[in-house]
């Protein structure tokens, strides 16, 4: 599965728990683990070390399209994969193996300089870099003001704007005003002109961003889409239309040669940029060609006949009948398929406590931990084909991510007991109960977890009702529609969570998921209403630590505190398989993109 960020994240195959996806001859292809592998040492660690080339063209298959073809509104791992390309910001995840979750300076100069006891941060755009306008410009303070601003537009604004809205002084009123505008390019490029985000500045290349309260994160943050900075010709387009993704302005690399949405993008060389003051991207291919019209079998097919109309994967992986044989390859020494880490939780079980059916059942802690008892997660783990793709997770933060390192070692709190569950369950006066769980049948994942937990429940006495729906109405019709859940339409279901950014990224998991009211749909993603003060005054805590090691003991606190109360019952952390053809060199996945760096692979001779 490809993840859309945060709520968005789909389940929708074995082969990848993130969404969506042997040759002749051999590579030298790296991968990083982050600050911890998952993968029992499976992953290629070391990148190409023979001499590298510059020329060809890399050809990338997919079966699924960006969201958006807009720098600053895009909200989904494959626009950020596109975007690698064409686009740049002020910082970005290297492809260094080791250093993948780890934010570099790519525009600013260097790391932002804090500030007033962790309330102010100073970023330096190095000069140089420019725009593809006509002429060139070059990239200033003042783009990046005009990226950040236009991110909370009224026709398309950046799904993840509760990350930094209250955090950014002034941030908020200026989207306030900004929501009351006629979403036309004229109105909305007049709001931005004349009007200031209060605690944002620039001056000449230099920015400065002040901040409600310390947060260790916010330099992670500045990683993302709505800090690229952006020209003032983009204004004269709506935010994600169609006209303007005929009309991308690049600072990148590469610029969009022709973009035919859903079958095909090709990327050029970029006449305005300058090597010399990109430190990310080495662009040593000189074209990148984006079909999106295969499917992951054929992909898989093409990728290993080690032929030119084939290289790297874009939206599709390895599917889940090849992937056995791919590991075994991988064990093997092959170093064409890799299996790199999400820092995801995916899927996930969501109980509905604002369900009514049951006399309110699932309102209660002991019987929604009655009812974590009574899963088996081994089980749900072999169904996503097993530790080695699908390491278990038991708790809420994912291995790499700050405040997971202090959560008790070999922390389970709901072993498979299905003999203790059914005693609180009758404890409760719950001898028998109905309830029903919502999954997507197009993933053959979420259709055989849906299958596993209807069987384990029904050991305990528990009628599963299976409510299959279409990936598209998931979230937009049921998730994300209080009344749906209010009403008691479904009970349990299956979804999946990936944070925003990496790392200190505790932020992006408690926030929208357990922080209390406001978290709550539609404008949070907390699908099954929970709610704990001592949850919701932990996140406000350590949220406001300027010390990310401070907040890691609040964030683990918060972790036990959510699984105690059973919010949901994890399930797996799950790994991202990958697979290149064996002349495509210095492959290095990035979560962030999850892929292969595209910018700095280079090519040798097609083999096949």
């Amino acid at each position: 599965m490809r993840t859309r960020k945060r709520s968005f994240l789909a389940v929708a195959g074995l082969a990848a728990l993130a969404l969506a996806a042997s040759a002749c001859g051999s590579s030298n292809s790296g991968s990083s683990s982050g600050p911890v592998s998952l993968n029992n040492g499976l992953q290629a660690l070391n990148p190409g070390t023979g001499a590298a080339v510059k020329g060809g063209t890399l050809n990338m298959l997919g079966i699924g399209d960006v969201d958006f073809m807009d720098p600053n509104i895009s909200y989904y791992s494959i626009g950020e994969l596109a975007q690698r390309m064409w686009i740049r910001g002020l910082y970005a995840y290297p492809a260094t193996p080791g250093q993948t979750t780890s934010p570099a300076p790519d525009l600013a100069t260097a790391m932002p300089v804090v500030s007033n006891g962790g309330t102010t941060y100073t970023v330096t755009i190095r000069s140089g870099a420019q725009f593809d306008t006509t002429p060139f410009t070059p990239v200033t303070g003042a783009d990046e003001l005009i990226g950040l601003k236009r991110s909370c537009n009224p026709a398309e604004p950046w799904g993840g704007l509760p990350d930094f809205e209250n955090l950014i002084v002034g941030m908020a009123s200026f989207c306030a005003g900004f929501a009351n505008v006629s979403p036309t390019a004229a109105a909305m490029k007049a709001y931005i002109d004349t009007h200031q985000i209060s605690g944002v500045t620039a001056a000449g290349q230099t920015v400065t961003f002040n901040l409600v309260h310390p947060a260790s994160y916010f330099a992670d943050e500045l990683t993302l889409d709505p800090f690229y900075p952006t020209p003032e010709a983009t204004l004269n387009y709506i935010p994600g239309s169609a006209q303007e993704a005929q009309n991308t302005i690049a600072d990148g690399p590469y610029k969009v040669q022709s973009y035919v949405p859903t079958k095909k993008i090709v990327f050029v060389r970029n006449p305005a940029w300058n090597p010399a003051t990109d430190p990310i991207r080495k662009a040593y291919v000189n074209e990148i060609v984006v079909t999106e019209t295969g499917t992951q079998t054929t992909n898989q097919q093409i990728l290993q006949t080690n032929t030119a109309s084939g290289s790297m994967e874009f939206d599709s992986f390895p599917p889940a009948a090849a992937e056995p044989g791919l590991v075994a390859q991988m064990k093997a020494g092959s170093k064409d398929f890799n299996l790199g880490p999400t820092y995801s939780s995916n899927p996930y079980v969501i109980f509905n406590t604002a369900s009514p059916n049951n006399g309110g059942a699932l309102g209660k802690i002991a019987v929604r931990q009655a009812l974590s008892y009574a899963m088996n997660r081994s089980f749900l783990v072999q169904d996503a084909n097993g530790a080695t793709l699908s390491p278990p997770l038991t708790h809420i933060l994912p291995v790499g991510t700050n405040g997971a390192q202090d959560v008790p070692a070999n922390y389970n709190p709901y072993p498979y007991n299905p003999t203790k569950a059914k005693s609180m369950l009758a404890s409760a006066g719950l001898s028998h109960m109905t309830l029903t769980l919502i999954y997507r049948p197009s993933s053959s994942l979420s259709s055989k977890m849906a299958q596993t937990i209807q069987a384990n429940l029904d050991s305990i006495g528990i009628t599963v009702k299976l409510l299959g729906v279409p990936d598209a109405d998931f979230y937009t019709k049921y998730m994300e529609v209080p009344s749906v859940a209010q009403h008691g339409t479904w009970d349990l279901a299956l979804a999946g969570w990936s944070p925003d950014w990496y790392g200190d990224g505790a932020t992006s998991w408690f926030g929208p998921l357990f922080s209390g009211s406001s978290a709550f749909p539609p404008s949070g993603s907390d699908f099954g209403f929970f709610s704990d003060p001592t949850v919701t005054n932990l996140t406000t805590e350590a949220s406001s630590q300027a010390s990310a090691s401070t907040a890691a003991s609040l964030w683990a606190q918060a972790d036990e505190d959510v699984m105690k109360d059973a919010a949901i019952y994890p399930i797996t952390q799950p790994l991202q398989p990958l697979y290149h053809a064996s002349y495509v060199h210095n492959a290095v996945y990035v979560p962030a993109i999850q892929q292969f760096d595209p910018t700095n692979v280079w090519l040798s001779s097609p083999t096949g």
